[in-house]
Formats: C-alpha cells, structure tokens, sequence
C-alpha cells in the first residue's frame, strides 16, 4: 500500500464522516459547514488522483459557489439558524431510501462492467478540453449562468419586505 492509498482512504473517511455530519445534525448552519469539509476532502481526493483541474473545479464551484449560495439562502430567507425541530424525520425512511438506492446503483454498476478492466482514456491536454468545452458545451453553461442568476434576484426579491411593512426596518 503507497502513500498515495493511505491518503486516499484518509480522505474518503473524512469525506464519508463529514457527510454524515451533514445529514445527522439539526443545525442547518453547521450542516452547511460540514458540507464544505466534505466536498473539500472530495477535492483532495481529486488531487492524489491527479486530476488538478477536477480538483481546483470542485473548490471554486461547489465550495465557494454552492455552499456561499446555500448560506446566503439561509441568512436572506431569515429561516432558523439553530437546530429545528422540523429537521428531525424518522431515521428509518431516509435508511431505507439511501440503502435502496445504493443496492440499486450497486448492482447497476455491477451489471454495467461486469467486473472487466476498463481501459484508461488517451492523456488530453488543456487545448484539448478547452476546444471541447468551448465548442459544445457553450450553451449548457450559459443556461446554468442564467438560471443562477434568476435564482440569486428571486432570492432578494422574496427576501425584501413588502412596501409599507415596517418589520424589515429595525
């Protein structure tokens, strides 16, 4: 077993821990904040596998866009910041959803491969993925672009208080 393994399976342990943070607690800011540690264990684990762009992705998306839009949702919505008493579910529904679903992706992904080496892909260059992104996948991230945008306005605007409401005022 290499470092590279070790470190790999440290990281998968924080990651899996950490989500299982995010799932466990009532407090829907600490949730956001586990969430950061997970997916930042994520991009770690993109890092030993030598997949720096992947990696670098991950943080700037997920962790600095996601969890900073999640957060501001909180904070804009006004929605309770400490733990919630409407947070706590039955455990045995989501146990049985998330266990079902993981049976599911299992054999599908058994079934899948069926257990055959997959070849690894020819080594690309930046060029390459540039010319890719740039000349197919153009429009999919100018929609996303938009609907991001659309989201952040239609949260200010339901966050704002209605003309003649002095509640907002404080």
């Amino acid at each position: 077993m290499t470092a590279a393994d070790v470190l790999l399976l440290a990281l998968g342990a924080i990651a899996v821990g950490a989500g299982w943070r995010v799932v466990i607690t009532s407090h829907l800011v600490r949730a956001g904040l586990w969430l950061v540690v997970t997916l930042g264990a994520v991009a770690g684990a993109y890092l030993v596998l030598a997949a720096e762009l992947v990696a670098w992705v991950q943080v700037l998306l997920y962790v600095g866009a996601v969890v900073v839009l999640l957060l501001f949702a909180v904070m804009l919505t006004r929605a309770p910041i400490g733990a919630s008493s409407d947070l706590d579910r039955p455990g045995w529904t989501g146990l049985l959803v998330g266990g079902g679903a993981a049976l599911g992706l299992g054999a599908l992904l058994l079934d899948g491969y069926r257990w055959q080496k997959v070849d690894a892909p020819a080594v690309g260059s930046a060029q390459l993925l540039g010319g890719e992104v740039f000349r197919h996948w153009v429009l999919p991230f100018e929609v996303l672009s938009v609907l991001l945008l659309a989201a952040l306005i239609g949260a200010i605007v339901v966050s704002r208080p209605a003309p003649g409401d002095d509640s907002g005022s404080r």
